[in-house]
């Protein structure tokens, strides 16, 4: 299914979606989304309602459950103009499932599924695509170099895999190094990291094996998801090396 168009999000006030995995384990993320976004002079707001875009129930192929989750969703931010979120999945899931899930439903909640796959930006497609930004005045306090891991609902469904690389480039202080494979799953995939852990395992020890031989002190990625699989194997082979959020990395440079 194609993903629904978009107008441009330009001058228009933003709604963060934190995500699920943000709130509860990474705010600071979250709080990096909004001090970047104010930097750039946007109006934020954070609907108190927002829960989960309903992703983990879709993927287990509970549907009707999942519907019951984004309708909540659809409640908290139907009154937004623009809805951006520092995940490439969770921001798949509103543009690219949205619409299908609920094409079976009255037609109130199909004008709301599409209307929020059609208002809805992953953070850094926001700024790069969306406001033509790709250069926001970032200068880290030291010289560090990056590598970058290419989450797969983000790359495969949005399209996703230059717009963390030209904020980098931009960035003061910070070079970018290669990955091996990085666009190769790191075996998270939600559900699939719980139903299938030996593959999973597997998946993530060769992510980790690259990035161990990578030159970047740390790496990049735009999904918490991702960043939560990759240092917990890191950490456990004690390895110095870290993945980082690229919001973090951004908000760092702004200080």
């Amino acid at each position: 299914m194609a993903l629904p168009e978009r107008e441009s999000p330009k001058d228009k006030p933003v709604s963060l979606f934190v995500t699920c995995i943000v709130d509860m384990i990474y705010p600071e993320t979250g709080m990096s989304v909004v001090k970047i976004l104010e930097h750039l002079g946007i109006e934020v707001d954070f609907p108190m309602e927002q829960t989960c875009c309903g992703q983990p129930a879709f993927n287990g192929g509970y549907r009707k459950e999942a519907r019951e989750v984004a309708k909540q969703f659809l409640r908290a931010f139907g009154q937004s103009q623009v809805i951006v979120t520092p995940s490439g999945s969770c921001a798949a899931m509103i543009r690219h499932e949205y619409p299908a899930l609920f094409e079976n439903d009255n037609i109130s909640w199909q004008t709301l599924a599409k209307r929020a796959a059609s208002i809805t930006w992953e953070f850094s497609e926001f700024l790069v695509d969306g406001l033509g930004i790709t250069d926001i005045g970032a200068k880290l306090p030291q010289a560090q170099s990056f590598a970058v891991h290419d989450a797969c609902h983000g790359l495969r469904l949005l399209e996703l895999g230059a717009a963390g690389r030209k904020l980098l480039n931009n960035v003061e202080n910070a070079t970018l190094e290669e990955l091996n494979d990085c666009d190769v799953c790191c075996g998270f995939g939600g559900l699939f990291s719980v139903k299938m852990p030996a593959v999973s395992h597997g998946m993530l020890m060769k992510k980790v094996d690259n990035i161990n031989q990578s030159a970047a002190e740390a790496i990049i990625t735009g999904d918490a998801s991702c960043l939560t699989q990759m240092n917990g194997g890191l950490s456990r082979q004690k390895s110095s090396k870290r993945v980082r959020h690229i919001a973090d990395v951004l908000a760092e440079g702004i200080d």
